[in-house]
């Protein structure tokens, strides 16, 4: 008769240090959420088809491939301690780099850097100065400053992200797209998976982004999907998107529904990413094809949901964050199964990051 002790081991759920040496992926995690790959995505779609349709490994309740990418979005935590809390109105609205913060004590009109009691000029904390004192103020003074920092802070889009403590609180100021790591500021975005059924089988619409785009170039994308600038609701940004992304007309992307939300938090050198994702489902006609309007998409898809897990899985193909919100997608509609060893770990580390 088995030992008490063997019989729990048999019955015990493997660790997750375990799930993820189990198999040997095909692929190894090479681009990370907090730093794009210059070069454009070395495959096309011959290459996600070949590898989304090969069903014969037996590995679907195997979910070490997710945690691998669920860990992609969410590194260096072990840095933290190199990071200070950026302050505005008594309230903790980022994270910059102790590193970062001493190239803002050169605009000391603009910030205010508090250093240690002890005699050294250990950065504490950063704040503004008190003469910033409304939100324009402080976004002109910021803007800037990142003007004068554009070698540091590369991919400058000129798009304003909103400077707040958590989401729907109030707005201290607004601050470049590209900076928002820098800062360590939560950034909000909006993600949309578009399926199709038929005949009692679903399907996503897989986007393929354009080998010009700035970030990410050539690689797989939901079917809608952007950052939450300052002054737009979620939803009218899904509608937006929806138009200029897939050529979904506004007819059809009001019924898209939120369906709850995935967050991460990344660090690398001075970036900060503390990333909150809303996202969206929406059911789409058999016969809809998406038509890129803004030129950021090369090429669609449609693909079996359980083939664009097998990529998700499998490869690096997808942008890493999408990885989470189709991983999400498949627990949502029941392909992910409560059997499978490490589900609940699974499930509760698509919101490792400050959901708030």
């Amino acid at each position: 008769m088995a030992t008490i002790a063997t019989a729990a081991a048999r019955c015990s759920s493997p660790t997750r240090s375990q799930l993820l040496t189990r198999r040997r992926l095909p692929f190894s995690v090479s681009f990370s959420s907090a730093a794009p790959p210059a070069a454009v995505a070395g495959f096309g779609w011959d290459d996600a088809l070949r590898v989304a349709g090969d069903g014969g490994r037996g590995d679907e309740s195997d979910l070490s491939g997710y945690f691998r990418k669920v860990d992609s979005c969410n590194r260096g935590m072990d840095k933290k301690g190199d990071f200070v809390k950026f302050v505005v109105e008594d309230q903790v609205v980022g994270y910059i780099h102790k590193g970062f913060a001493e190239h803002l004590r050169d605009f000391h009109d603009v910030f205010t850097i508090i250093s240690g009691n002890n005699g050294s000029n250990t950065v504490e904390n950063v704040s503004l100065q008190s003469s910033l004192r409304t939100p324009e103020d402080r976004t002109h003074a910021i803007g800037e400053v990142i003007k004068s920092l554009v070698e540091m802070i590369p991919g400058i889009r000129n798009e304003l992200y909103p400077v707040t403590s958590s989401y729907g609180m109030p707005v201290y100021f607004s601050l470049e797209r590209a900076a928002a790591p820098y800062f360590g500021i939560k950034a909000y975005g909006v993600h949309m998976n578009g399926y199709v059924e038929k005949d009692g089988q679903k399907f996503l619409w897989i986007g393929k982004r354009s080998d010009v785009k700035q970030t990410y170039p050539g690689m797989l994308d939901h079917l809608v999907a952007g950052g939450l600038p300052y002054g737009i609701s979620c939803k009218e940004n899904i509608i937006k998107e929806c138009e200029e992304e897939a050529g979904i007309p506004r007819s059809m992307s009001t019924n898209a529904t939120s369906v709850g939300a995935i967050s991460y938090m990344d660090i690398e050198g001075f970036r900060y990413k503390r990333d909150v994702l809303f996202c969206y489902d929406l059911k789409l006609p058999a016969d809809f094809l998406p038509n890129n309007e803004d030129g950021e998409v090369d090429s669609f898809r449609l693909i079996p949901v359980p083939h664009a897990a097998n990529i998700v899985r499998r490869t690096d193909f997808f942008k890493p964050n999408c990885n989470l919100v189709i991983i999400d997608f498949l627990f949502r509609h029941g392909y992910i199964q409560p059997d499978s060893h490490g589900y609940l770990d699974l499930l509760q580390s698509l919101r490792s990051g400050d959901c708030s």
